[in-house]
C-alpha cells in the first residue's frame, strides 16, 4: 500500500483499486500518540512506583521507546485507516458517486 514510509500508492499492485482517495490526513497521528500513550504511561508510573530510578534512567527508556513504538505504529494505525475506508466506502471508494 505504501511506498514510503507514509505515501500510499495510487492504486493497489495487486487489484489495481484506486487508493487515492483516502483521506487519513491527521487521524493517524492521533490515534498513534493515544495508542503509544497507553502503551508507555502504565510502564513508566509502575517502573517508577516499584523501583524509583533516577530521572535519567526514566529518560534513557522511555524517551527511545516512545519514538521508536509511535515510528513502528504510525504506518500500521494509517493502514488500518485506509483499510476502514475501504470497508465503508468513504471518500471515493464506493464506486461513482450519484447525483
Amino acid at each position: 500500500m505504501f511506498f514510503r514510509y507514509l505515501k500510499v500508492h495510487e492504486q493497489c499492485s495487486a487489484c489495481e483499486l484506486e487508493l487515492h482517495h483516502q483521506r487519513a490526513d491527521d487521524a493517524p497521528p492521533y490515534f498513534t500518540i493515544t495508542l503509544v500513550a497507553h502503551i508507555v504511561m502504565p510502564a513508566l508510573l509502575i517502573t517508577e512506583r516499584l523501583w524509583h530510578p533516577p530521572e535519567w534512567v526514566h529518560m534513557s527508556i522511555w524517551l527511545p521507546l516512545t519514538l521508536a513504538l509511535t515510528l513502528f505504529f504510525l504506518p500500521r494505525v494509517k493502514g488500518a485507516l485506509i483499510g476502514l475506508q475501504w470497508a465503508k466506502a468513504m471518500h471515493g471508494f464506493g464506486g461513482p458517486v450519484k447525483d
